[in-house]
């Protein structure tokens, strides 16, 4: 049995690899510099998980107790910045990637949040724009 995403995962995802693609072709503008692109990239695959381990985690709360609940949220939160830390500390420790453009790949996360609602109108087309409101909330 086939389990279908969730569509606002799918949006965040989509808008985390279009922020990518548009920060590539900037950065193929002024730099040639491929430590640059493969740290770009790092973070937008950073990005990518920890949006999913996100939707994840959230899912995951909202089946349990408040208490639980809490810890288990203060726990997933901590283990994405971790991942991220040592992600970044590695990339200073080794030439391999810009560790600055890792984070910029990472920051996709945020910049596809802001851009979710544009990405939604783009994504459902005329039909489903027809029964919204014009703050975004479908009828």
């Amino acid at each position: 049995m086939r389990r279908k995403i969730d569509p606002t995962l799918l949006e965040l995802c989509l808008g985390i690899l279009a922020y990518g693609v548009v920060f590539e072709i900037v950065l193929l503008f002024f730099s040639r510099n491929p430590a640059y692109s493969i740290g770009l990239w790092i973070g937008i695959i950073l990005a990518l998980a920890g949006a999913c381990h996100m939707w994840w985690s959230l899912n995951r709360g909202l089946d349990l107790p408040q208490k639980a609940a809490v810890k288990s949220m203060s726990t997933q939160n901590i283990i994405r910045y971790v991942v991220i830390a040592a992600v970044l500390a590695a990339l200073m420790c080794t030439d391999m990637a810009n560790p600055i453009f890792a984070f910029c790949g990472y920051m996709g996360m945020k910049v596809s949040a802001y851009l979710n609602p544009l990405i939604h109108r783009l994504r459902a087309g005329r039909e489903e724009q027809k029964d919204e409101i014009s703050d975004g909330t479908v009828l």
